[in-house]
């Protein structure tokens, strides 16, 4: 499995922006995709994820209320609606890939496949 991600940039804070991850390879038709990210200095955690058969999602709780994931399972295209944003979102945003399919975990050990990384930047 193969995934591009893009959508980071440059935001002002209260700004929103939009990321965009494509998986493309021996998907199947049941997965879950989410993303992570990795500030300066600061360890990997997790943000959000959802399970591509049942839309179940999950959402850190730093990012609740703010970020939206979504999936568009004919492009099999996870997406993450960024808003309200915040200089502590600042970050690599890595998308994830885990073939099981069954629950959107919060841990990274449970997702087989990382993106590059995509950055964004909240700053005024």
């Amino acid at each position: 499995v193969q995934l591009q991600a893009s959508g980071g940039g440059l935001v002002q804070p209260g700004g929103s922006l939009r990321l965009s991850c494509a998986a493309s390879g021996r998907t199947g038709s049941s997965y879950v995709m989410g993303w992570f990210r990795q500030a300066p200095g600061k360890e990997r955690e997790f943000v959000a994820a959802i399970v591509r058969r049942s839309a179940d999602t999950n959402y850190a709780d730093s990012v609740k209320g703010r970020f939206t994931i979504s999936r568009d399972n004919a492009k099999n295209t996870v997406y993450l609606q960024m808003n309200s944003l915040k200089p502590e979102d600042t970050a690599v945003y890595y998308c994830v890939f885990d073939y099981s399919g069954r629950y959107a975990s919060r841990g990274q050990y449970a997702y087989e496949f990382w993106g590059q990384g995509t950055l964004v930047t909240v700053s005024s």
